[in-house]
C-alpha cells in the first residue's frame, strides 16, 4: 500500500506525560482518568482514539453513500472506547460506535453503516483484534 498521508505525533511520560503532533495543531497533556485510579483532568489515549475513529468513520459512511448515490444526512457518530484486562492477559480494548443519520430508512441506514465498517480505515486496523459494534439510529 502507498501511504497518500503520513503524520507523526510523540507522548513523553505515557498515560500521565504529554502528546504532540508534528506541525502542533495537536498538542495535550495526559491524565490517567479516574476510573483507572488516577486523577483526571485531562485528555487520555482512549479519548484521542475514541475521536480518531468517531471523525473516520463518519467520514468513510459519507463516502459509502456519495458512491451509492444516496442522500443522507444530519450524520453523527458517537465511538464509545472502553479499556479492560484480556482474560489471557494484558489489557486490550472495546468499541461501540452509535451511528445516526437521517434521509433513509432503517434498512438503508443499517446497509451504509455496515459497507463504512468495511471501507473505514480505522475499522481496518482493529479487525479481529478489537470488538466493535455498530448501532444504527435513524433519524
Amino acid at each position: 500500500m502507498k501511504a497518500l498521508y503520513t503524520t507523526t505525533a510523540t507522548a513523553r511520560g505515557g498515560r500521565t506525560g504529554h502528546v504532540r503532533s508534528e506541525d502542533g495543531l495537536l498538542e495535550h497533556d495526559l491524565a490517567l482518568p479516574e476510573a483507572l485510579g488516577g486523577q483526571g483532568g485531562a485528555t487520555n489515549p482512549e479519548q484521542l482514539f475514541a475521536a480518531g475513529y468517531a471523525a473516520c468513520f463518519e467520514n468513510a459512511l459519507a463516502h459509502v453513500a456519495g458512491n451509492r448515490k444516496v442522500g443522507i444526512e444530519d450524520t453523527e457518530v458517537t465511538a464509545e472506547v472502553g479499556i479492560g484486562q484480556r482474560p489471557e492477559g494484558g489489557f486490550g480494548l472495546i468499541v461501540a460506535l452509535e451511528v445516526k443519520l437521517g434521509g433513509v430508512d432503517a434498512t438503508m441506514a443499517r446497509s451504509l453503516v455496515d459497507t463504512a465498517h468495511e471501507v473505514c480505515p480505522y475499522s481496518h486496523a482493529v479487525n479481529g483484534n478489537i470488538q466493535v459494534d455498530t448501532r444504527v439510529t435513524p433519524r
